[in-house]
């Protein structure tokens, strides 16, 4: 990173500091930089630690799959940062905020899905989806603040979704809590403001990754037609696009919010939808 470097007052025209170095294009250098990503055996997850690491964080890569958590630190072994695998139940709230004590950048990844409509839907399941994907993050963002803002620098980036935008049926648990963790980033974003911190919403539409793979039989039995017509007629109906997006395209946008160059972006939410809310 170069030294500071002044520029002109668009009022008065006095040469002032310019917040942002004097870099060549995105600054991608993450060295010395402790990053916790959640969900990270798998999916977008492992594609946003292997990212972050290859950047040359120190990642905790925090998941309850252990057997992908020692994949992971096996395909991370040669990249620049580190990768320490962390096994963690996110149910367990407590251990979460404990986990994310001294982090410098914190990604809530984690999540689950299930397809039914709400008078079918397990109050038990919808309870804990809450808890993994709205009550976690909070609990996450709880014990990374107080370092990020003892330093005056913290990147906080949630993995929300087009769901966190729009509805659909049949989802209502991970549509609350995608909802939910929106408004949780937006008050994070402003408190975090004054000590150096952002906080941001990354919003894919449907992304290659085995939880969008799990939940295909239920789509198909939830609109009545047969499961090889759900990705044509169910989860790209919306998208201008008619693809999935890949885990490492998700990855890329989530490492740009914690350049330099993002340093203005908080409160906001990074649509990567293909065209989905252009409607």
């Amino acid at each position: 990173m170069s030294a500071p470097h002044t520029v002109p007052d668009t009022e008065t025209g006095a040469d002032v500091v310019s917040p942002l170095p004097r870099v060549a294009g995105l600054a991608l250098d993450l060295t010395g930089r402790t990053a916790l990503v959640t969900g990270a055996a798998g999916g977008i997850g492992r594609a946003c630690a292997l990212r972050l690491a290859a950047a040359g964080a120190r990642v905790r890569a925090v998941d309850r799959a252990a057997e992908g958590l020692e994949t992971l630190a096996e395909e991370a072994g040669a990249l620049p940062g580190t990768l320490e695998p962390r096994l963690l139940d996110l149910t367990d709230l407590d251990a979460a905020e404990a986990e994310a004590a001294g982090t410098d950048i914190l990604v809530n990844n984690a999540g689950m899905q299930l397809v039914r409509p709400i008078e079918e839907f397990p109050p038990d399941v919808f309870h804990t989806v809450l808890t993994v994907m709205l009550e976690a993050p909070f609990r996450l963002i709880r014990g990374a603040l107080p370092h990020m803002y003892g330093q005056g620098w913290g990147r906080i980036v949630n993995l929300s979704s087009v769901h966190g935008l729009r509805a659909s049926a049949f989802k209502s648990a991970y549509v609350a809590a995608k909802h939910g963790l929106e408004g949780l980033s937006k008050t994070a974003a402003l408190e975090g403001a004054p000590h150096g911190v952002t906080s941001n919403c990354v919003n894919p539409g449907y992304v290659r990754t085995p939880l969008v793979e799990r939940q295909i039989a239920d789509q198909a039995a939830a609109h009545g037609i047969p499961p090889q017509r759900v990705l044509a007629e169910v989860l790209l109906k919306d998208s201008a696009l008619k693809r999935l997006i890949e885990p490492e395209e998700v990855a890329e946008a989530v490492l740009y919010l914690c350049t330099p160059q993002a340093s203005f972006i908080t409160g906001s939410s990074l649509t990567l939808d293909g065209g989905w809310t252009a409607h």
